[in-house]
């Protein structure tokens, strides 16, 4: 039998989507994958934004979904971290891509995950289940939030040992990065944790709180202060939802890029 060779469509930019190349592509594990797409020279957002990108559809037009940005940014290529859907309309087809595909890429970052939406504080706790960890990765490894906090703190709670995407750069405080390997250095901390599988933390992000570990290694009080922390969250509905009823508790007053407060968190994938 010779070998099929399955033509993949050619995709044409519109006023609300320019087409890219996929650079490189990294599966994580069964569930998980990560990738790099090319970032036109006109393209500008603010580390931790979100932006729509897409295939095409079975009816032939772009099939589309929001996705954080996972790279900083001044970086020159675009990356996004994914689920793998087996019958998702977009996942089923978005985790089959190769180095040299073309995708679709919306022109219009935004989002409420970044520092213009926060008060000056002391510290930056950046908490995120799954692959809400996106943004995180994007705003870590952005200088100015290193000047803004003295301490930047990213939480990652996942299902098992091989969902902790970008792991090794993280709990190696960024060394390889450019920018801000020497303020990561000291002021970065990355706490990951399991929940199904054996691991140094294995208990919810709830319970690191309540039993102190998240606050390891910190400076300041061992509890969320709504006077110098400032929180952002993403991921799971349940953590944000429970976090965010948490936090109003303890005083913190949720912010927006038009009034900046204490906690913030991404409403376009909460609802």
């Amino acid at each position: 039998m010779s070998d099929v060779t399955i033509e993949k469509p050619v995709l044409e930019p519109t006023g609300a989507l320019s087409v890219e190349t996929v650079l490189s592509v990294r599966h994580w594990n069964e569930h998980l994958f990560s990738f790099r797409i090319s970032r036109p020279a006109s393209f500008r957002f603010r580390s931790g934004e979100f932006v729509m990108i897409g295939l095409q559809g079975d009816n032939g037009k772009p099939l589309l979904r929001a996705y954080s940005v996972a790279s900083p940014s001044w970086d020159e290529e675009l990356e996004f971290l994914s689920i793998k859907v087996q019958d998702g309309p977009l996942t089923s087809k978005l985790q089959m891509i190769q180095p040299g595909d073309q995708i679709y890429l919306g022109r219009k970052p935004t989002g409420t995950l970044v520092t213009d939406a926060l008060l000056p504080g002391k510290r930056l706790f950046m908490l995120s289940t799954g692959t809400g960890l996106a943004p995180f990765l994007s705003l870590a490894r952005d200088p100015d939030v290193y000047e803004f906090y003295e301490e930047v703190v990213v939480v990652h709670s996942v299902r098992r040992v091989s969902d902790l995407a970008f792991h090794d750069e993280l709990e190696g405080k960024l060394a390889e990065d450019p920018l801000v390997s020497e303020q990561a250095a000291n002021q970065f901390h990355y706490v990951p944790t399991v929940t199904r599988e054996d691991f140094r933390n294995n208990v919810r992000i709830d319970k690191l709180v309540e039993n102190g570990a998240l606050f390891e290694g910190l400076s300041g009080d061992r509890k969320f202060n709504p006077e110098t922390d400032r929180i952002m969250m993403c991921g799971s509905m349940e953590m944000i939802k429970q976090f965010a009823a948490y936090f109003e508790g303890e005083g913190f007053v949720e912010g927006s890029n038009a009034a900046p407060g204490a906690f913030v968190i991404e409403r376009a994938f909460v609802g």
